[in-house]
């Protein structure tokens, strides 16, 4: 049949001729036939492939060859073995100085049909080494990217343990000596595909052993510092960069810089070829590594590479704008380049002549991209005027080029010009590796920005805050089944212990992400907030129950224990509990629901709304810094002349009178003054900060929180395309519906809603409107008379017809501000401080009060900044003000403790009786272990930091300083400092220092 076959081919018919026959051989071979006709049609199918003149005789051997490796596969195994594999790769196939070029495509077919078979083991050892001999004679980008595509379809085939290191290193070499040979455009786009295959083959192993990067690397930039080499290394390097995780950055370019055993020739030619780097088309990440280099090397004044490197590439990088495909990267670049180079305009100066032209060029273009480039290159322009002036006659020409383009404004150019200075780098290392700076001098611990994180990290920091909820979280027991309450714990339990000066929250953001979040951008973080509570409180309500702490240590009632083992640690700390009525109009008939909430989102009152003085509204009240007594007796809860009295409601007995309350900041002992409500304001008009005008905490014409909680708690009229069904009217009518809260939360979350959809621009827009916010704020509860003897200020059920208010107690704890004027952009931080119960250990629970002088007073208690990475101390002073210092920063989510009184409630009695017998919580076994083995490591980075002259150096996995360790003890890789629950320290994967 072989014959057959080798005559049909040869012969001079038809190829639709020949077709038909092969057709027939074709199907004839797969039935049944000896073994020695199937090797016979394999060493002819093998024959043309390899060595066919023309493609048709090429897919012919294809063709038999899948059929034989189907229907006969014995037999093509005993034909496909090592022996003839290993000829095929070390001899060639076919005449000498004719050898098949198809070796490797051959092989990558044939491989698919022994994957199960006995020798597929023997074969895929064969390739391993076969592969690693081939790179390292250096094999053309074509034979690079067969030998990329064999082993990405082939994995088995990849070179292992420090073969495979060898092999990435060698396959590096290769494309340092890729040239393209052609500059027709199907050639080209032919070799960008060939680089691909082979770099995203480095790629590919890298994820899988990211021990393989570093000595990669190592080998990368050996070739590209060698001044040995009479050619420079081929751009196609710049496709290896891209691949290169960008949390190993900071590390790789602290230890490069760092590093005296590179000369500075050596690293003046290294960091010139990077830079050519910008015209390869297909990089992405390349400008981020150029410019860290840049910066590296200005941290550690290596002023004279700067110089030397600025002046020898900047008008090749200018030139690069040109080009669409590298315009962005180009354009990066150079911003660096001309605004870091600020002794002297001869940089600048260099691209003055062609300005013009490029101006001109981008303007006829009439693109996006172009468009773009235009404006940054406008403002880039203007920094430098600015900069260099003097120079009238020079800069006219360009001046006139860019006339039309917007302008910067002078702080805007200051600010570029300071940021990026040479000098400057030093300072700004500290935010560019947010690790290089020492533990806050508040102990505080900051969270990296993991990329537009600073939302979650606001909120982290807030909750961490809450002290009673943090100690709660804290004391969870091991195996409680909620995997993120406990990634919580663990997220807690390193800010409360770690020795760092910020860590990073990575796992927790990703198990906490809510799945309709973009990622990298910015977010709400109320709705982030939501979100984690709701995800918290069903993780917990399946059944997985943490009051066993709190039990164990409890002296409550059967009854009371019971009512709280059946809540959630949310709605412990969180929860509360308002009525919602409606009264008819009509008939007078009111109906109510009773509904759980963990904030209360607050609308802002229309501008010709007057809450405050309003007689319908139930007000809230605002009091100074002081401590503040319960009633002495449940008569007061209507008998206070600061009541007064709310209508009552149609169809229910008449209320008593209800106060009203707005006490401005007083001292201990002063009297307030109840009819004064800007007593705030003149309050603050002592305070040597009125000197600023309008900069106290209650601005005359801004709005009050109070102001905010009265407008939500106020009577609602249900009238026109609102009106509410009467099920008694059976009709629409009109309807007033008000809400009451009938259980005040442990920690009151307030939500200003400044966010509202604007439906001309259909953007969420932003109220900029400065809201004073009370340090202490009393809300009015509905509780019935015969509760108060028995429960707790905010622990309030139901309320019966007999029901009254009583006012229940709240301290500022945390102020979430929002910079910017869009909730899709902008950044958040906080304010917070520790808020717990102002009666102190040793006073009497008998009712007898100490004087005032002995009580804690609120603005004693230290105020936090939190802004991702750095804690500072900060004041209430700070808290109140920031938005009339800086108008786009507003106050948008407030977190309240409830103050307690003499009748505490039983979760308050336990939480103060639990850190009065056991202090800070005891943390479980494999947490205190990980958090102990991350601060040993810690501390002996900082001793290998000091030894090698580095400020900080990276956690790398493998190889914490570069290259220098990667041939040491595998076992005693330690080294990463990340820590999960599912191990008490980190894998040697980790590249950050520690990673949630």
């Amino acid at each position: 049949m072989d014959k057959i076959l080798e005559a049909v081919v040869m012969s001079s018919y038809p190829n639709n001729v020949k077709q038909g026959l092969v057709r027939r051989v074709i199907e004839a071979a797969k039935q049944p036939m000896d073994s020695e006709q199937c090797w016979s049609m394999l060493e002819l199918s093998t024959k043309l492939y390899l060595t066919g003149d023309t493609k048709y005789k090429r897919e012919i051997g294809k063709e038999v060859l899948e059929v034989y490796g189907h229907y006969h596969p014995e037999e093509f195994e005993e034909f496909f073995n090592v022996r003839f594999l290993l000829s095929l790769l070390q001899e060639g196939y076919g005449p000498l100085g004719k050898r098949s070029h198809y070796v490797l495509d051959y092989i990558q077919l044939g491989l698919q049909f022994v994957l199960e078979s006995p020798s597929a083991n023997s074969i895929f050892s064969l390739l391993r080494i076969e592969v690693l001999r081939k790179v390292c004679e250096r094999p053309s980008p074509k034979q690079c990217a067969k030998i990329s595509k064999l082993l990405t379809q082939h994995p088995q085939c990849i070179p292992t343990g420090k073969h495979q290191v060898l092999f990435c290193q060698q396959l590096i070499r290769c494309i340092g000596q890729f040239q393209c040979v052609s500059e027709g455009e199907e050639d080209i786009m032919e070799f960008l595909e060939q680089v691909n295959k082979v770099s995203g083959l480095l790629q590919r192993i890298w994820r899988t052993q990211t021990s393989a990067i570093l000595p990669s690397l190592k080998e990368l930039f050996a070739i590209i510092s060698s001044t040995e080499e009479q050619e420079a290394p081929s751009n196609a390097l710049a496709s290896v960069v891209q691949f290169v995780p960008l949390e190993l950055m900071d590390g790789v370019i602290r230890n490069l810089t760092n590093d005296d055993s590179i000369t500075d020739v050596q690293m003046m030619t290294a960091i010139g070829r990077m830079i050519d780097w910008v015209s390869w088309p297909l990089g992405k990440n390349i400008d981020k590594w150029i410019i860290a280099l840049l910066k590296g090397l200005a941290a550690v004044k290596k002023f004279s590479i700067l110089i030397e490197v600025t002046l020898s590439k900047i008008e090749k990088v200018f030139s690069k704008l040109l080009y669409p495909i590298v315009r962005e990267g180009a354009l990066s670049v150079l911003q660096y380049m001309l605004l870091s180079f600020q002794h002297s305009h001869e940089a600048f100066h260099l691209l003055l002549p062609h300005i013009p032209r490029l101006v001109a060029s981008l303007k006829k273009e009439d693109s996006n991209s172009a468009a773009s480039s235009l404006e940054q290159l406008a403002e880039l322009i203007h920094c430098m005027f600015f900069r260099f002036s003097g120079f009238p006659d020079l800069y006219e020409p360009v001046l006139e080029a860019v006339k039309a383009l917007p302008i910067p404004n002078e702080d805007r150019i200051k600010h570029l010009l300071g940021q990026n200075a040479w000098t400057s780098q030093k300072n700004e290392l500290a935010c560019f590796y947010p690790r290089l700076a020492s533990k806050s001098e508040t102990g505080k611990i900051g969270l990296i920005n993991l990329g537009n994180t600073c939302y979650m990290n606001s909120i982290i920091q807030s909750l961490f805050m809450a002290s009673d909820f943090r100690h709660s979280v804290l004391n969870l027991t091991e195996g409680n089944s909620q995997p993120l309450m406990t990634k919580l714990q663990w997220l807690f339990a390193f800010l409360e212990h770690s020795q760092r000066p910020a860590i990073s929250p990575e796992s927790f953001l990703s198990a906490s992400w809510p799945p309709w979040f973009t990622p990298g951008a910015q977010q709400d973080c109320s709705e982030y907030l939501k979100y984690l509570l709701d995800r918290l409180h069903e993780e917990e309500k399946t059944g997985k129950r943490i009051y066993q702490k709190l039990k164990e240590s409890s002296l409550m009632s059967q009854a009371v224990e019971h009512h709280y083992l059946n809540k959630t640690l949310i709605e412990k700390m969180f929860g509360g509990k308002m009525m919602t009525k409606i009264r008819c109009l009509k008939c007078l008939n009111v109906s109510s629901r009773e509904e759980a909430f963990t904030d209360l989102s607050l609308a802002f009152p229309p501008p010709d709304r007057h809450v405050r003085g309003s007689t319908s509204v139930l007000p809230v009240e605002e009091i100074g810094p002081q401590f503040i007594e319960p009633p002495e007796n449940p008569s007061q809860l209507t008998g206070s002349p600061w009541i007064r009295r709310k209508p009552p409601m149609a169809g229910e007995p008449a209320a008593p009178p209800m106060l009203v309350e707005t006490l401005g900041f007083q001292e201990p002992g002063e009297q307030a003054n109840p009819s004064s409500s800007d007593a705030v304001g003149a309050d603050a008009a002592k305070d040597p900060l009125s000197a600023f005008g309008e900069q106290a905490c209650t601005p005359k014409d801004s709005r009050s929180v109070l102001d905010l909680i009265n407008y939500f708690l106020s009577p609602e009229r249900l009238t026109a395309e609102n009106k509410y069904h009467c099920e008694k009217c059976a009709s629409l009518q009109d309807a007033e519906k008000v809400a009451e809260l009938t259980e005040g939360p442990h920690y009151l979350i307030l939500t200003l809603l400044r966010f509202s959809f604007d439906p001309r621009t259909m953007k969420r827009k932003k109220i900029l409107d400065n809201v004073s916010i009370p340090v202490v704020l009393k809300l009015p509860v509905l509780v019935s008379p015969e509760e108060t003897e028995d429960v707790c200020q905010h622990e309030m059920d139901r309320a019966g017809p007999e029901s009254g208010f009583m006012s229940v107690v709240y301290d500022l704890c945390s102020v979430v501000v929002h910079s910017g004027i869009s909730s899709e952009s902008g950044h958040y931080y906080c304010y917070s401080r520790e808020c717990t119960d102002t009666v102190p250990h040793g006073q009497p629970r008998d009712g007898t009060p100490k004087p005032a002088s002995d009580k804690q007073l609120d603005f004693e208690i230290q105020w936090y900044l939190f802004n991702d990475t750095r804690v500072s101390f900060s004041s209430f002073e700070s808290v109140s003000n920031v938005t009339s210092f800086f108008p786009k920063d507003t106050a948008y989510v407030l977190f309240y403790r409830q103050r307690p009184g003499r009748q505490s409630c039983p979760l308050h009695e336990d939480l103060a009786e639990a850190g009065r017998l056991h202090g800070e919580p005891s943390l479980h076994k494999d947490l205190m272990e990980a958090i102990s083995k991350d601060n040993i490591l810690y501390l002996q980075e900082q001793e290998k930091e000091a030894r090698n002259r580095a400020a900080y150096i990276s956690a790398l996995p493998k190889s914490p300083l570069w290259w220098r360790d990667f041939d040491r003890d595998k076992d005693d890789d330690n080294s990463s400092g990340g820590c999960s629950p599912a191990a008490g320290g980190g894998g040697s994967g980790s590249f950050h220092g520690l990673v949630f």
